[in-house]
């Protein structure tokens, strides 16, 4: 990191610049504001430090210049002339903070720190996203909150190895697409990517689906018949609610892991598998484990590097560019938000997350009247700014009230075919007619 250390005290100038570059810093000095700029403009700056009263130009001329010349490098303004008016002001054109002499160099060092921090997570986000562009992946990050950008700059790090990822957090967050956003950017890349949602598998078929069977293994074995593993090889295995794995699986699963080998059902020979696995669960994994209810040993296997996703109720930035997202993609060319309603969607809580707003944007760009979105076309309890349709409901309830509308939303998209609703899911046609059954969802319905 590059920091210009910009005052007309020598003495200031240099204590600042030895205490940073005994921390490996590399330090550039101006004694004054015009030296300052011009050192700005030939040399590759990440920070700047910067005195506010200096003779040829105060810290506010400076500043000006150098936002001019590039506003995305950070800089922090250090005074002993401390005063509210000059905080509100520096901060206003645009300095990151505001530091009284004499300086507390721990606190500026934490400050520096974290700013490095901001510097490394937007620079892998920007690469992320060009690379994205260049190579034409199918993955699209929407947002550019600070939480979303550190989720996207740890999957960028994590990618090129070889080791396993647990992604966590909330139904509806994006995991899946994570997942992907991993194994688009690894060396694997053109290998496959199979998903194994773990909550929908009947758990006397999850041995054979994930390492598969022989002919006559068992009663219906008719045919042989490879496993996901075998699926992903040379590519990436992502396991989906990871914290469902039936108990009698964990063993085998970590075995597998471990040797890199499988026996498929049946089979009196082992088989070499290379795949990448990637785990996502909206369960805490570390806690189940501490009970007892998931080995821990397979819990640390699973979790080499983790990235959480966080809810959206905590990123609430990045709304507005979501709600563009969607607006484009199932709305009318001239279909736009309503600031009123965009002001009704930034203070709700979205207990279903991104996935709720999608089908939110997905329902009223349908339903309504004008091209102009207003509070009027949003649902009842996004208006009311309450989980009118959740709030009343246990944990396990809203889960359920969450997935019923997804199996609604997908029977809809593929006109009640129930073998493509399906597949859209990523479950068995059998499994959905037993969820169909269990949520009172009826089959194809007449349309007059």
């Amino acid at each position: 990191m590059r920091i210009l250390v910009v005052d007309d005290e020598a003495v200031q100038r240099q204590m600042l610049s030895g205490f940073l570059e005994d921390l490996g810093y590399e330090v550039i000095e101006a004694a004054g504001g015009a030296e300052a700029v011009a050192k700005f403009k030939n040399e590759h700056i990440n920070l700047v430090l910067l005195d506010h009263r200096m003779p040829d130009m105060n810290g506010d001329q400076v500043l000006e210049e150098i936002r001019s010349l590039n506003p995305r490098v950070p800089a922090i303004m250090i005074t002993a002339y401390g005063a509210v008016d000059t905080a509100v002001r520096v901060m206003k054109l645009g300095a990151v903070d505001f530091i009284e002499k004499p300086v507390d160099l721990q606190r500026l060092l934490k400050r520096i720190q974290e700013l490095e921090q901001d510097i490394s997570v937007d620079t892998d986000f920007e690469q992320v996203q060009q690379e994205l562009e260049e190579v034409e992946l199918p993955v699209r990050i929407i947002g550019s909150g600070r939480a979303i950008k550190e989720a996207v700059s740890v999957a960028r790090r994590v990618a090129p190895s070889p080791w396993s990822v647990l992604i966590t957090g909330e139904t509806g967050t994006g995991k899946e697409l994570f997942a992907r956003l991993v194994h688009g950017l690894s060396m694997r890349r053109d290998g496959p990517f199979v998903e194994v949602n773990c909550a929908a598998i009947p758990e006397n078929l999850f041995e054979s689906e994930l390492f598969g069977h022989i002919k006559g293994a068992f009663t219906g074995a008719v045919s042989n018949r490879q496993g996901r593993f075998e699926q992903a090889r040379g590519g990436t295995l992502f396991l989906d609610e990871a914290g469902e794995l039936p108990d009698a699986l964990q063993a085998k699963l970590l075995r597998a892991l471990q040797e890199k080998r499988i026996t498929p059902l049946g089979a009196d020979r082992e088989i070499e598998v290379d795949v990448r696995i990637i785990a996502a669960t909206n369960r805490d994994l570390k806690e189940l484990a501490a009970k007892g209810e998931f080995r821990e040993d397979l819990y640390f296997r699973l979790n080499v590097f983790e990235i959480h996703i966080p809810p959206l109720r905590e990123r609430r930035e990045d709304i507005p560019e979501l709600v563009e997202f969607f607006i484009r993609k199932y709305g009318a060319g001239n279909t736009r938000m309503s600031e009123a309603a965009l002001d009704m969607l930034m203070k709700y809580d979205f207990p279903g997350n991104v996935r709720e707003l999608e089908h939110i944007i997905q329902r009223v760009v349908t339903l309504a009247r004008s091209p102009v979105i207003k509070p009027s076309d949003l649902p009842p309890d996004v208006r009311s700014g309450q989980r009118d349709n959740y709030a009343a409901l246990s944990l396990e309830s809203r889960l359920a009230a969450i997935e019923r509308d997804e199996i609604v939303k997908a029977l809809e998209d593929a006109d009640y075919v129930q073998t493509r609703a399906a597949d859209a899911l990523g479950i068995s046609e059998r499994v959905l007619r037993y969820k169909m059954k269990k949520y009172g969802i009826k089959g194809r319905r007449w349309r007059g």
